[in-house]
């Protein structure tokens, strides 16, 4: 009896789909890929540093929002795969020993552009099955400023996420520096209450150009630091909410009271 419970667990394992229709077995093997072709470029190439995973430790498993900076489309969000991976196997604030390759973590999300992801090859493909939550962007479309409706579906694919797993944001929406925080992440965290960690990285933009699929500069060291659990008020506005994303992430504009004359 217990034989045949253990096999229709392993049945269930193999058939598991995340709430987007992913299976979590093809999932993984698309992660593995891209971590296998991705690492000699964080660890090797560049140099990889990593500070806070101690935070991480004894997080529930959903409805925890990673909000980070942003500095490229793409090297951003594998460096992010690789650490949760690498804490899921037990290893501290380093991606050295790459044997969590082999079962990366699969519960993980990360909210990016639609137009990002939808273009043509190889890659965005794997990234997109690997865990993207697909938005339209209502202020910016093929590289201009636009002015169009709110994507309402986003809500409904975020809290979808968060219910199954960890969900990275990066909520400026874009990978210039300074860029004010978009009031969606607010909302969001407003309305589904997770767990806040703040990230900074730092190092992505010198080493990588803008996509994150090619070499500026070699021997770069790439930083990315986690911080405790933010308090926030849920009953607080938005716009309060922003505010405290804006300072947590390190990415506050403070003016000079006394400018040079």
């Amino acid at each position: 009896m217990k034989l045949i419970k253990a096999m229709i667990h392993w049945v269930r394992s193999l058939l598991e789909q995340d709430p987007f229709g992913n299976y979590l077995l093809i999932k993984r093997f698309a992660i593995s890929v891209l971590g296998i072709v991705t690492y000699p470029r964080l660890a090797i190439t560049n140099h990889l540093k990593v500070e806070g995973t101690e935070h991480l430790e004894g997080l529930p498993d959903n409805n925890v929002l990673f909000l980070s900076n942003h500095q490229t489309y793409f090297a951003d969000v594998i460096a992010f795969y690789h650490i949760f991976s690498s804490v899921k196997w037990g290893f501290k604030n380093s991606i050295r020993f790459p044997v969590y390759l082999l079962a990366p973590r699969a519960k993980s999300y990360y909210i990016a552009a639609s137009e990002t992801m939808e273009k043509g090859g190889v890659l965005p493909k794997l990234f997109s099955y690997g865990g993207a939550i697909k938005v339209e962007r209502s202020w910016r479309a093929n590289g201009a400023n636009v002015k169009r409706t709110v994507d309402k579906g986003a809500e409904d694919k975020v809290n979808s996420a968060l219910q199954h797993g960890w969900v990275v944001s990066f909520p400026q929406g874009t990978t210039s520096p300074y860029a004010p925080i978009r009031k969606g992440t607010g909302f969001f965290i407003k309305k589904f209450q997770p767990i806040v960690i703040p990230v900074v990285i730092n190092g992505f933009r010198r080493a990588f150009d803008k996509k994150g699929l090619f070499f500026k500069k070699r021997n770069t060291t790439l930083s990315v630091r986690f911080k405790p659990p933010v308090h926030i008020d849920y009953k607080a506005s938005v716009e309060e909410i922003v505010k405290v994303i804006e300072r947590e992430i390190e990415q506050e504009v403070i003016e000079d009271k006394n400018p040079p004359k």
